[in-house]
């Protein structure tokens, strides 16, 4: 089974991120999706490499806009080519909100990516469910939180 390489660049400059922190979780995570759906030929095991881009509100809000016609910003976008776009500023406000650290909200914002690519989706109750169950497998396995 190849592993795609993963790398994490932060775009933005307003929150402190520790970038070596979240690669390391990314990778750790990208082989326990894999276990998932094992026999489908999916996004995630056809790329070589994922980028996962740490970006402001500002930026999520023109790519939210651009590409899927909605205004303001979102947590997490993720194109079927590699890579996740997630915003910082959103991670920020939902972990005070749901009482997680941000580096736990990143980490979850990776693995709910890392399983777009590989598949999963989340536009009905009974997705949204499945996805929510494996986005919790992986977490319980690959999380240090």
């Amino acid at each position: 089974m190849t592993v795609p390489k993963i790398i994490v660049c932060n775009l933005q400059r307003k929150i402190s991120v520790n970038v070596a922190e979240l690669e390391k979780f990314a990778g750790n995570a990208v082989q326990y999706s894999l276990q998932l759906h094992q026999r489908q030929r999916t996004d995630l095991r056809k790329l070589s490499e994922i980028f996962i881009w740490l970006i402001s509100d500002r930026r999520m809000a023109l790519l939210h806009r651009k590409f899927l016609g909605q205004s303001g910003p979102t947590d997490v976008l993720t194109f079927q080519h590699g890579e996740i776009f997630i915003s910082v500023d959103t991670a920020r406000r939902h972990a005070r909100a749901f009482g997680n650290s941000l580096v736990c909200e990143l980490k979850l914002y990776i693995v709910h990516g890392l399983l777009h690519l590989h598949g999963f989706d989340d536009q009905t109750p009974s997705e949204a469910h499945k996805m929510k169950a494996a986005q919790e497998r992986i977490l319980r396995c690959a999380l240090s939180c």
